[in-house]
């Protein structure tokens, strides 16, 4: 696990964003399909009248383009400054657990506290990530 310091948390996350979405497009295609949407209708339009479980993996895909980003800076800014010690690699690991779990709980039930605060575990862990770093390189 610690051979290659903060760069396997990484590319496991990038791989999860594929994973979500693989599941986007197998649940999204099949309800247009049965829907008959009209592509160029709801682009124009913007409403696309998909079921509520066919949506919540795409907002999932999207939520991994956002919060995720910091994680990827400061996981190789930590990496490449030489603060992959043991607790940071931890870190960036319980981040990407913390999101992986996020990710099923938004795509399946969505049960908004539990996933608010599954959000907010993983936003201290980065925090602390950060926090980490920072100091780290500052020293």
């Amino acid at each position: 696990m610690y051979a290659h310091g903060l760069l396997a948390p990484v590319l496991a996350l990038c791989a999860w964003t594929y994973v979500m979405w693989v599941w986007m497009y197998a649940m999204r295609i099949p309800a247009m399909r049965k829907a008959k949407t009209d592509l160029q209708e709801a682009e124009r339009t913007g409403v696309f009248d998909l079921p509520r479980a066919a949506e919540r993996p795409t907002e999932n895909y999207n939520h991994l383009h956002e919060q995720p980003t910091v994680f990827y800076a400061v996981a190789l800014t930590a990496q490449i400054g030489g603060a992959s010690d043991a607790i940071n690699i931890g870190l960036a690991w319980a981040y990407v657990a913390l999101r992986i779990v996020h990710s099923f709980i938004q795509a399946t039930a969505n049960i908004i506290i539990v996933r608010f605060w599954v959000f907010v575990a993983a936003s201290l862990v980065l925090a602390a990530l950060l926090a980490r770093t920072i100091l780290t390189l500052l020293s």
